[in-house]
């Protein structure tokens, strides 16, 4: 089946940019579809247990085939859009899972309360783990298993120690899913950015699947450090004291929309991506990096893996033994990683962060002394004891870049 392309030009790892017309039809019915995708789903409700007006303008037949509501057809109809009749009917046949699945061009419309505080307790880890066989044939450079490095817990506040760090909650085809990010700088609006930095594989399935739905950002998340057990009873405002922050752009490499995997893929080495937010409330005219403080600069001439001598990552990892609730860090000299000869060598640590950690980012102190993101965590053994990341090159560059120059007159 063919997806459905809103008619605005979409660039994606600095690829070609491409239009669709008529242009008002497929803009309207994207849309309907779109929010008929994020918002008709019977277990999620917004805060105070209501569901979004968009699910109550845009219903589904109880087998989840879509419906479009009388009135949208009409006004469609009044633009020359028998939609009965576009692209053969298709879109008759598709339901919520086949749009997050199949859907090619980013859409994220607000779902305001949407991440109320037990949606985002419960969100899952997108898992992409590598058994360690797999890499007994590698062809490429690769230095030993490192010794794995037990995570340590940040001390609470974590916005007085990890400013720059939260978590990315989304809607994916087998569920609600949770990864870490970074806020990092914005060349086009300096000290004002609303850029953060996380892994391809929390934003876009790759190569058999489409962008995700319902991406959001929440700063410094469980700033005080709650254990689960107090989070039941925790305030959306204690939970994320630094609000929610919609995505209304994300952008990752074409290698991982290409190649991505379950388990990294061939497209692991380009495993990142770059997502610009905006508050779910509004706001009061503050960027993110002015509300929480901080943003880190991003280094895409980061040394080679051998004379890099210390990178720390951070994350919320969310599978056994951790809970996904409080936030760690792992601090190790990097090791390299080839998966395929071809591709460029991955940075390796020893850490015993587990899923729910990617995306996080990995800093280093550069040669002025000041830390900069050089990488994300991508993918671990199924067996946790070290994290993989890429390192950030010409195709990073151009993504970052992209993102940046989209919004720069805004």
């Amino acid at each position: 089946m063919r997806s459905i392309r809103p008619s605005f030009h979409v660039r994606r790892g600095g690829g070609a940019s491409r239009r669709t017309t008529p242009v008002f039809a497929v803009v309207a019915l994207s849309s309907v579809l779109a929010l008929t995708a994020t918002a008709c789903n019977g277990n999620d409700t917004n805060a105070g247990g209501q569901s979004s007006a968009s699910a109550s303008d845009t219903a589904s037949s109880g087998d989840g085939k879509i419906k479009i509501p009388d009135d949208i057809r009409k006004k469609l109809k009044e633009h020359g859009i028998d939609i009965d009749k576009w692209k053969n009917g298709a879109w008759k046949n598709w339901n919520k899972d086949d749009w997050l699945r199949e859907a090619d061009d980013f859409i994220n419309p607000i779902i305001k309360g949407l991440w109320n505080t037990d949606r985002m307790r419960r969100a899952n880890d997108p898992d992409k783990s590598v058994d360690n066989n797999d890499l007994s044939g590698d062809q490429g450079v690769t230095d030993p298993t490192p010794a794995p490095v037990d995570a340590k817990a940040v001390a609470s506040t974590y916005h007085a120690n990890a400013a720059t760090s939260g978590k990315v909650f989304f809607d994916s085809p087998q569920g609600t899913m949770v990864c870490s990010a970074t806020v990092v700088e914005d060349p086009a609006h300096p000290g004002k950015s609303n850029l953060i930095w996380t892994a391809g594989h929390c934003v876009h399935a790759g190569k058999k699947g489409g962008w995700y739905r319902n991406i959001a950002f929440v700063p410094s998340y469980n700033d005080s450090g709650r254990t689960a057990a107090e989070l039941q009873n925790a305030t959306r405002e204690q939970v994320a004291p630094y609000g929610v922050w919609w995505a209304d752009w994300a952008q990752t490499s074409q290698q991982w929309i290409e190649q991505g995997g379950e388990t990294g893929g061939d497209g692991a080495p380009y495993d990142y991506a770059v997502i610009h937010v905006t508050p779910e409330k509004g706001g009061n005219g503050k960027s993110l990096q002015e509300t929480v403080g901080s943003a880190l600069p991003v280094n895409f001439n980061a040394p080679a893996v051998p004379k890099v001598p210390s990178i720390t990552a951070t994350g919320y990892p969310a599978a056994a033994p951790f809970d996904g609730q409080k936030m760690y860090r792992c601090t190790d000299k990097p090791g390299r990683l080839s998966l395929n000869a071809s591709d460029p060598t991955m940075y390796r640590i020893g850490c015993t962060m587990t899923g729910g950690s990617s995306g996080g980012g990995w800093v280093e102190t550069g040669s002025d002394g000041q830390p900069a993101l050089v990488s994300n965590t991508s993918i671990g053994p199924v067996s946790s004891g070290w994290l993989a990341g890429p390192r950030l090159g010409d195709v990073a560059k151009g993504v970052y870049a992209s993102v940046s120059k989209k919004f720069a007159g805004q």
